[in-house]
């Protein structure tokens, strides 16, 4: 991934650097396992824990030869080691080492992931309960429903957020595993138990059957994971640059001192990391489709997989890792505009007070549904294409007038109504993060 999207914590665990050095912690603890069996003297493990390191100049040096990066890593390796280096590699075929390492990548990856995604949800949660009383219109189709709270639709972002966390930290979980299985799984020149106690010193699960790699259905799962919850992402992205519409303007990102939208329009104010996530979102889906294709691979193996996870793994990981972060900021410093909200509401000439008086018919005045219904759509139609309140004409309309009196239409425009239930679906945010004391309580 270029730097200008990748942030440090997560960079470093995919440069080349942090790769071989999982790589040498495989090797390393298979030659302790290995000295408990008497197959590699103890002076020759006390040489490799004592000398052995990664120098990745001198490995791309051999590689240039061998064409082979693991025969040019254990070759550096065993140089640094001196003589005792020949007691590396004993036993293991390169995907050993090669999926093992990877797996202690994916576990240090997945680990930031995760802690990405707890900072998002207490970030949500508490923005959540600070709009839950900010009344805005709900919108389907893009056009007008019924009235909704800020904090609701926020509210709903940290209950996805918190199933992505789920949905991560499993296949997270899964895909940290290991192999030292042989050349296609069959333990042929170590024993099934090394293999338990290598993965154990590691922190990693075993494969239970592999073949010469570890199976990329644990590794689709988890890009997939990624992807879904890129999609979380985008769709709050998406929120954001569609209520940030200057016809709208109920949202703003947050606009810094010395900040420019546009080289030739001064007043440009853009929605420019939404943009930016819902881009990435995008490439994460992408990838997803690639972490598919490399799942069935031929016999026991075969290196297509390879490639493209070179480029896959990191990337991925490192856009979602920027994404959440991103994310996060965005919501903390999101500028929440309820005057304007006020103002659409009231664009909205009543217009979703509708159902409130399609029931009011049916259940008070004894209407049929479908003769209500006419009733209150051409009222309705009438009020939009006029721009008058649907109120007023419902008020004068005979049909109206004849079943429903003055104070049985107005509390149909009573918008306590729509959002009586809201503290009781917002109280649900409790199990996500339980809810601080008053801080009176707390200093009692």
């Amino acid at each position: 991934m270029i730097p200008r999207y990748t942030l440090p914590e997560m960079g470093a665990i995919w440069t080349d650097q942090a790769r071989f050095e999982g790589m040498l912690r495989v090797e390393i603890a298979v030659a302790r396992a290995e000295l408990s069996r008497g197959m590699v003297p103890a002076a020759a493990v006390r040489a490799i824990e004592a000398r052995a390191h990664v120098d990745v100049d001198r490995i791309a040096e051999i590689e240039k030869t061998t064409d082979h990066d693991v025969i040019a890593f254990v070759s550096q390796v065993a140089e640094t080691v001196g003589e005792e280096g020949r007691y590396l590699h004993l036993g293991l075929t390169s995907s050993d080492v090669v999926d093992t390492g990877l797996g202690l990548q994916l576990q240090s990856a997945g680990a930031r992931l995760v802690a990405d995604c707890d900072a998002l949800i207490e970030s949500l949660v508490v923005r959540a309960r600070a709009e839950a009383g900010t009344v805005m219109m709900g919108r389907t189709h893009s056009v007008h429903a019924e009235p909704t709270t800020m904090g609701m639709k926020i509210a709903g972002w940290a209950f996805e957020i918190a199933r992505d966390r789920t949905r991560l930290a499993a296949a997270v979980d899964d895909s940290a595993t290991g192999k030292i299985s042989g050349p296609v799984g069959t333990y042929s020149h170590l024993d099934p138990d090394l293999e338990s106690e290598v993965l154990a010193e590691l922190g990693l699960h075993r494969d239970p059957i592999s073949t010469q790699i570890v199976q990329r259905d644990r590794h689709a799962a988890l890009i997939a994971a990624i992807a879904i919850t890129g999609g979380s992402l985008e769709r709050i992205a998406t929120e954001v640059r569609n209520l940030q519409h200057t016809e709208i303007g109920e949202l703003m990102e947050p606009f810094r001192a010395g900040q420019k939208g546009s080289s030739a329009m001064p007043h440009k104010r853009n929605p420019i990391l939404s943009e930016r996530i819902a881009g990435m979102a995008r490439l994460l889906r992408g990838y997803a489709v690639t972490a598919f294709e490399n799942q069935p691979l031929w016999h026991e193996r075969d290196i297509s997989h390879s490639s493209a996870e070179r480029v896959l793994l990191p990337d991925a990981t490192i856009l979602l890792d920027y994404m959440l972060v991103k994310t996060r900021g965005l919501i903390e410093r999101l500028v929440v505009r309820p005057e304007r909200m006020r103002e659409n509401i009231e664009r909205g000439l009543g217009l979703h007070c509708s159902s409130r008086v399609l029931l009011a018919l049916v259940e008070e005045a004894g209407m049929s549904r479908e003769e209500a219904y006419a009733v209150v759509q051409r009222n309705a139609l009438r009020a939009a294409d006029e721009r008058c309140q649907l109120r007023e004409l419902l008020a004068a309309d005979p049909d109206v007038a004849a079943r429903l009196s003055d104070e049985a239409l107005a509390a149909c425009f009573d918008e306590s109504h729509f959002l009586r239930n809201v503290a009781t679906a917002m109280a649900r945010l409790d199990e996500l993060v339980p809810a601080r004391k008053e801080t009176a309580d707390a200093a009692s």
